[in-house]
């Protein structure tokens, strides 16, 4: 019985030991993996500390106000007017928020795999504008408009967070057309009238107030603002640029 015992007790230490020493490594990578993904991003391109994004946005209309329940109004009109092809563009433009969205203005070509410059200055936009915009939403915690009102029929991604406030599509949507539109000033007009239709299809979605919508263009003017005023934005910029104007001939430069 006492060997029995014995031999019980070195194979649970056995089983302790082999769970205390193998995986080692891998928990060391997963915590390091865990930590890596909850680190705080960081601006590349504007300082967080200089510019207070906060500040420069006014209050949404609060729930049950006046402008809210005009909002909302807008948006059913929009639900009831909306086509088959209105859904299938607004959701194409959910499932992609970068600056290559603006292909159809541009050309086929206008491609990441053509344009690596180009795409790696879209990363650092995109870098910035979750910097930017997380704390705003995180801020501001307003509730979605279908989480307010549930007679609405949203057909884009949802969200159980009350992040409304300001539109993180609309706010990427407007800084790419402006940094593009730096590259391509012949074309300013129809890449700025893109980036009107890419937010308006938030509210197509029925996942935003249009008040999202233009609290996101402002962010997204401010945050260019200060982008243009950096040495590094503008070099980086011109770099893009020469890029795609190496794509056009001379006569649409």
């Amino acid at each position: 019985m006492k060997a029995m015992r014995t031999k019980r007790m070195l194979a649970v230490w056995a089983c302790v030991g082999s769970l205390a020493l193998a995986p080692v490594g891998l928990w060391a990578q997963t915590t390091a993996a865990d930590a890596a993904s909850a680190a705080p991003k960081t601006a590349y391109y504007y300082d967080a500390t200089v510019l207070d994004l906060a500040n420069l946005l006014p209050n949404f209309p609060p729930d049950r106000s006046f402008e809210q329940v005009a909002e909302l109004a807008e948006l059913h009109k929009i639900e009831a007017a909306r086509q088959p092809e209105d859904v299938a563009a607004a959701k194409a433009d959910d499932g992609e928020e970068d600056i290559f969205v603006f292909k159809p203005v541009v050309g086929a070509w206008f491609s990441a795999d053509k344009l690596p410059v180009l795409a790696q200055l879209d990363a650092h936009l995109r870098n910035d504008v979750s910097v930017a915009a997380g704390p705003l939403k995180d801020q501001f915690a307003r509730s979605r408009p279908y989480q307010t009102d549930n007679t609405l029929h949203p057909v884009c991604g949802l969200t159980g967070k009350p992040d409304s406030y300001p539109s993180g599509h609309a706010l990427t949507g407007y800084l790419d057309a402006l940094a593009l539109a730096e590259m391509m000033p012949k074309k300013r007009i129809e890449i700025m009238a893109w980036a009107d239709h890419y937010a308006h299809n938030r509210l197509v979605c029925g996942v935003h107030y249009p008040t999202d919508v233009e609290a996101g263009r402002s962010v997204a003017y401010a945050l260019f603002g200060y982008m243009m005023a950096t040495p590094k934005f503008r070099q980086d910029v011109a770099a893009a640029k020469a890029e795609v104007l190496s794509h056009l001939p001379k006569t649409a430069r």
